[in-house]
């Protein structure tokens, strides 16, 4: 992607994309974004993402086009010699193969890191898989789902109500997750190859990830303990953490500092609490949160959405109504800011997306310089003619 005015940050820089659904192409979608030659290597069938429905087209599904943007698509049969072949020749130049093959897999065709830097010393390999390659788990497939429970985030729900069974996110969490931290570090071992020459191998591993996500907060006192045993941060588990109900409506109060707490019950005429333990001790406060979330919560009942956040932004304290997903094309500030697009897609017709939401002064990310591709719509441009 090229503007000589503004010039892109990955400007030049050549990306080998051998992965499919959401973790990898997320990824590598984020530095199409900012730039990079993304090349999106598939297999004769296409990513299993483009049958996902719903689409106006075979193998356009909606969410194909939600993660795959900026990017140019090749077909290649890697379980042919030809196809390895062309793929080799694809990463002579290359700066950065990324694949979600299970690294036993990429063995086996001699695309392991070692072999294909003895080709281009310069590449820098990406695995994104589910699981370390120096654990138990490292031949073991993974999804979404699966990450999920076994990273404990299906049994939050049952740390919160033990009578609860345990739940999925409503989100592809583990996936997305997944995708921003292999973004992240393929700019960092860029930065690094740039700074010293050397190129290198990045393990991103799905289960890890999400883990090391979770127990930022969650670790708590375990942080402490010889045998790790108290997880759990207890704010976020109380079950009266949630929305409260106004008189027409919900909405999230969120009063979080001392100065916040006594300034939220003075506003509500609730002058006993201002000099009360729970709102002058945020330690006291903490191992009572349950209690004064339910205070907030029976407090809330008393003036609609629109007079609480009308209130609330008086008082300069946090508070947002409880929107729907479909709200948010009509939500001011996402309005204001461009946040949705409309494009038109070759194929697709007009189509909505979302503009990245990191913006650069100087070199901006471009959420339209590619439409997601067709399967093997740039296999001739990449390949060449005579390509058998």
């Amino acid at each position: 992607m090229t503007d000589e005015n503004n010039p892109a940050i990955l400007q030049d820089v050549k990306i080998v994309d051998l992965t499919s659904v959401v973790f990898g192409p997320l990824a590598t979608q984020m530095l199409g974004d900012l730039g990079a030659d993304v090349i999106k290597v598939e297999g004769p069938e296409g990513d299993l993402l483009r049958q996902v429905q719903p689409s106006r087209n075979k193998l356009m599904g909606a969410a194909f086009l939600g993660a795959n943007r900026n990017k140019r698509s090749v077909v290649l049969d890697l379980k042919t010699q030809t196809g390895l072949d062309q793929l080799r020749k694809l990463l002579i130049d290359a700066d950065v193969m990324i694949s979600s093959i299970r690294p036993a897999a990429l063995a086996r065709l001699s695309l392991e890191p070692e072999t294909l830097r003895q080709e281009n010393p310069n590449l820098i390999t990406v695995s994104a898989t589910g699981f370390g390659q120096d654990g138990p788990y490292a031949a073991k497939p993974a999804f979404d789902d699966s990450v999920q429970s076994v990273s404990g985030l299906a049994s939050l729900a049952t740390l919160r109500d033990p009578e609860a069974p345990p739940a999925y996110a409503p989100t592809i969490l583990a996936d997305k997750l997944g995708g921003v931290t292999a973004a992240y570090a393929v700019m960092g071992a860029l930065f690094h190859r740039e700074r010293t020459g050397q190129a290198q191998h990045v393990e991103v591993p799905m289960f890890e990830t999400l883990a090391a996500f979770l127990l930022a907060e969650h670790m708590d006192g375990a942080t402490f303990e010889e045998a790790p045993q108290d997880f759990g941060y207890a704010r976020m588990l109380v079950p009266h953490r949630r929305p409260v109900q106004t008189a027409d409506g919900y909405i999230t109060i969120l009063p979080y500092t001392n100065v916040q707490w006594a300034r939220f019950f003075k506003t509500v005429g609730r002058n006993d609490m201002i000099d009360h333990v729970w709102v002058t001790d945020m330690d006291a406060r903490s191992r009572n949160i349950g209690a004064v979330y339910d205070m907030v919560a029976h407090i809330a009942l008393t003036r609609t959405t629109d007079e609480w956040l009308d209130l609330m932004e008086q008082a300069d304290i946090p508070a947002m109504p409880v929107r729907n997903l479909s709200d948010l094309p009509n939500d001011p500030h996402l309005a204001a800011t461009g946040f949705f697009q409309r494009i038109d897609h070759p194929t697709e017709g007009a189509i909505w997306t979302t503009r990245p939401p990191v913006r650069f002064s100087a070199t901006p990310a471009r959420h339209d310089h590619r439409p997601a591709p067709r399967l093997g719509e740039h296999s001739d441009e990449i390949l060449g003619p005579g390509r058998e």
